[in-house]
């Protein structure tokens, strides 16, 4: 079957192509991830109420099960991208396909049936795996390469990689962070009705727009190898040799596995957080200020991050990025109740982040070609199964974590009643406080009211650990893995000897 062409010819990368290939074109579906990331555990815990399922124990073990298999989905999907063969690329057609599966499957997310339990543990593991293992590791393994695949010019990837990164930023710390606990959050309230209307939308939106990476981005690396009459692939084996025994990548991998572990504790605690450590449930305000102050850092990185990168080094900016981030911890967590105090931690701590959001990318795109450079061997997609693999491991077993010690520490979820006096008899049968007196909640447009419970101190403080505590750990570690990651050093010298080889292959 013939693919659509890309609207991309420049040998050189365009301007065109940053804005809608790699700004504009990956939004849709790193906007339905990221709502996912924050809200879709809120929905199983407060919505369907699956905390106390097998007393605690289904919602700590699923994500673990789930990501074992999203993890072997990876693996294939390294091997099948790296022997992909048309005129588009070996990463691009990969593309094209999971812009339509993203719309289904998020979709099956959040119709679970109001049926038995075992009627929804079984939707529930189906659909999560339909989009993580299936729909999104597609999308995710063919949109991570696009930039290291699209050229081999340094400074031209690092731009891609700022855009790239502008696009989750825009995501997540903005729509998400910012729209979301502000205005939706508090209209749709624990109703699972709402909830699916709202998904239904987000998933939609992925199509149009991840069609749109797809007809903007060009894979010049890929055309290169072509060009060169690329090898035959080295048994997957053989791959995971070259990779694991170089000690860059190692850094590479340790640097994005602790850091990986920091962050995905962190978005899962952050609405707990600001529903009963900082604030209270759903008030529309604590969370948009924290996450202001997240948004504020993410916007002067644009301009900043890149020109700093460029005159001192990515590793060197990533590294005082990591400093940063656990200072900045470590003033939350000392007065996590303390609003002033949480938002200059989350300032300094944001700040701290920038680096590593925005040209990780390209700091991995350049130990890619330190590997090409020794081996003579281009393994994009298996180094990038491995990232995945990190990636999604990290989300499984972390949920997984956070939600054993909620269950375990005696979290309440919120329930909805359809006056107050009906939440007063709950409330009283069960032996439950509210979080605010139940004449000061005002119910949603239908009439409606999600009724938040007071939490033991055995959850607020899971709750801080998970949000404020655990990245003073992972950055400090962050660091020391950095300080001896020097794959910069001899990269010209390593580019221009690949280019070499090419053109000594092509005569």
């Amino acid at each position: 079957m013939r693919l659509p062409a890309s609207l991309i010819k420049s040998p050189e990368v365009t301007k065109k192509e940053k804005w809608l290939g790699y700004l504009l074109g990956p939004a849709g579906a790193l906007l339905l991830n990221a709502v996912l990331a924050t809200y879709l555990n809120v929905y199983y815990t407060d919505v369907l109420n699956l905390t106390p399922l097998w007393n605690g124990l289904f919602l700590a073990i699923f994500p673990i099960i789930s990501k074992v298999i999203d993890a072997i989905t990876n693996i294939i999907m390294g091997q099948v991208i790296d022997r992909t063969r048309t005129k588009e690329g070996k990463a691009r057609p990969w593309l094209l396909l999971s812009a339509f599966l993203l719309p289904v499957t998020g979709i099956l997310l959040f119709t679970v049936p109001s049926a038995n339990e075992t009627v929804q543990v079984i939707w529930v593991m189906l659909s999560y795996n339909l989009f993580y293992s299936f729909a999104y590791t597609i999308f995710n393994m063919s949109h991570g390469l696009m930039v290291p695949l699209s050229t081999r010019d340094s400074t031209a990837r690092g731009g891609l990689s700022v855009f790239n990164q502008i696009t989750t930023i825009m995501m997540s710390g903005i729509l998400v962070a910012l729209v979301f606990p502000m205005l939706v959050m508090p209209a749709i309230g624990a109703d699972k009705s709402k909830w699916i209307f709202l998904m239904s939308i987000l998933s939609i939106l992925a199509l149009p727009l991840t069609l749109m990476e797809y007809f903007f981005t060009k894979e010049r690396i890929t055309e290169e190898a072509q060009a060169a009459g690329e090898t035959e692939k080295k048994p997957f084996g053989e791959q995971l040799r070259e990779l694991f025994t170089d000690k860059y990548m190692l850094l590479i991998y340790g640097y994005f596995f602790v850091t990986t572990i920091g962050t995905v504790i962190k978005n899962l605690g952050l609405v707990y957080y600001c529903n009963y450590v900082l604030g209270t449930y759903n008030d529309g305000v604590t969370q948009m200020l924290v996450s202001v102050i997240g948004g504020i850092p993410m916007g002067i990185g644009i301009f900043a991050v890149w020109p700093l990168a460029k005159k001192f080094g990515k590793r060197k900016v990533t590294m005082v990025g990591c400093a940063l981030i656990a200072i900045g911890s470590t003033i939350c967590w000392l007065f996590p109740t303390n609003m002033v105090t949480v938002l200059i931690g989350q300032f300094i701590k944001n700040m701290g982040g920038l680096p590593g959001s925005y040209v990780f990318m390209a700091l991995f795109a350049d130990c890619l070609d330190h590997i090409e450079w020794k081996t003579n061997n281009r393994i994009d997609g298996t180094a990038m199964s491995i990232y995945n693999i990190i990636a999604v491991a990290m989300i499984g077993v972390m949920t997984g974590v956070f939600n054993w010690m909620l269950a375990r520490a005696g979290y309440l979820a919120p329930f909805t009643a359809g006056s107050l006096a009906e939440a007063g008899q709950t409330l009283a049968a069960n032996s439950w406080t509210a979080q605010v007196a139940l004449d000061a909640l005002k119910p949603a447009a239908d009439g409606i009211y999600t009724v938040a419970l007071a939490q033991p101190h055995s959850v607020s403080w899971v709750i801080t650990f998970a949000f404020v505590g655990l990245e003073v750990f992972t950055s400090l570690i962050a660091f020391v893995l950095l300080f001896f990651l020097t794959v910069e050093k001899n990269l010209p010298k390593e580019q221009a000897e690949i280019k070499a080889r090419h053109e000594r292959t092509e005569e």
